[in-house]
C-alpha cells in the first residue's frame, strides 16, 4: 500500500469541479454550454457573488462564480473575492472543489502535511468547507468541502441558458492540467494527503514530467512540471497555475476559436471570455 492508499483508506474523496471567475454569468455560456455541450447543474448566490455549475458527460463539472453588486459584500470581506480576484488577475481559474466525507479528517491529513485552512466554515451542515490559499496549495484556491445527507434540489436554470439540444454532441472534461514548479512537492499534498490514485504518468517532449491523478470520481488532475524550456518561462516566479482545461469531443474541429495545435488536437487560447486555456482531443492522450 503506497502512502496515498493509506490516506485514502481513511476519507473518502472525490475532485469534484474546478471554479472559474467570470464577469458576468453569460461569459462562459458561448463555450461551455453551446460549443462543448456542458449542462446545466446548479446555482446558487451569496454575499457579492453569484455561482453556476456545468457538468460534461463524463459527470465532472465547471462552476462559474460572477460579481453580483446588488448583493452587497463588505469590501475586503470573504464575499467581496471575487471583485478583488477578476481586479487583480482578470477572468481566470480561481480554485479546486473536493469533496470529502469527513472534513476532520480531510483537515488533519493537510495539517501534518503543513498546510493549514484560511478559513473554515461550518455554519451550514449542508455544506461545511475549509479554504486552503493559493500559495499552500500550488497556485490554485484549494476547497476541501463536506455536503449533507439533504442537499437542496437545484432551482431552474437561468433565463436565457442555452437549453440542452439533443443532436448536439456533449464534450467529456477529462482533466485539469496543472503547471507546478515543484511536482514531488505538489505530489505530496494531492497524491499523498488528499489520497489520490496515479493513473499515469509521463514527460513531455521538453523534458519536463507529468503526473496523472485521480480519485472517487470521473475528475483528473495532471500535475505538469514547469522547470524547463517555455513552459518554465510562462510558470515565473509562481509557484503553480493552471495551463489547460482538456476535454474530449467527437469533432474538435467544430468548435468555435479552436485552432489545431497537432494531430487530433485543437486549442483556443486563454484569451477567450473563461480567460482559461481550452485543449480539445478526439481521444483521450
Amino acid at each position: 500500500m503506497t502512502e496515498g492508499d493509506a490516506d485514502q483508506a481513511a476519507f473518502s474523496v472525490q475532485l469534484d469541479h474546478v471554479a472559474v471567475a467570470l464577469e458576468r454569468m453569460t461569459d462562459g455560456w458561448p463555450i461551455l454550454a453551446d460549443a462543448l455541450g456542458g449542462r446545466y447543474r446548479n446555482q446558487g448566490l451569496a454575499p457579492g457573488y453569484s455561482w453556476l455549475e456545468m457538468c460534461f458527460a463524463n459527470d465532472f463539472a465547471i462552476e462559474t462564480i460572477h460579481p453580483e453588486n446588488h448583493v452587497e459584500a463588505p469590501v475586503g470581506s470573504r464575499g467581496d473575492f471575487v471583485h478583488r480576484f477578476l481586479r487583480d488577475r482578470g477572468p481566470g481559474a480561481h480554485h479546486l472543489t473536493f469533496l470529502v466525507d469527513d472534513l476532520d479528517t480531510a483537515m488533519s491529513s493537510l495539517s501534518a502535511a503543513g498546510l493549514r485552512a484560511g478559513t473554515v466554515d461550518r455554519s451550514d451542515p449542508q455544506w461545511q468547507e475549509a479554504l486552503y490559499g493559493a500559495a499552500q496549495a500550488h497556485g490554485i484556491v484549494l476547497q476541501l468541502a463536506q455536503p449533507g445527507d439533504s442537499l437542496p434540489e437545484a432551482p431552474a436554470p437561468p433565463e436565457g441558458m442555452p437549453e440542452p439540444q439533443f443532436d448536439h454532441p456533449m464534450a467529456s472534461l477529462s482533466r485539469v492540467v496543472h503547471a507546478v514548479s515543484d511536482l514531488e512537492d505538489a505530489l505530496s499534498l494531492y497524491r499523498d494527503a488528499l489520497g489520490a490514485t496515479v493513473h499515469c504518468s509521463g514527460a513531455a517532449v521538453d523534458g519536463n514530467h507529468w503526473v496523472e491523478l485521480g480519485w472517487n470520481g470521473p475528475g483528473r488532475l495532471r500535475l505538469l512540471e514547469a522547470t524547463h524550456g517555455d513552459l518554465a518561462e510562462w510558470l515565473g516566479d509562481r509557484n503553480g497555475r493552471l495551463r489547460h482545461l482538456f476535454f474530449t469531443f467527437d469533432d474538435p474541429g467544430s468548435v468555435p476559436g479552436a485552432r489545431e495545435e497537432a494531430e487530433s488536437r485543437w486549442a483556443i487560447g486563454p484569451d477567450n471570455p473563461l480567460g482559461v486555456r481550452i485543449v480539445l482531443g478526439s481521444a483521450v492522450v
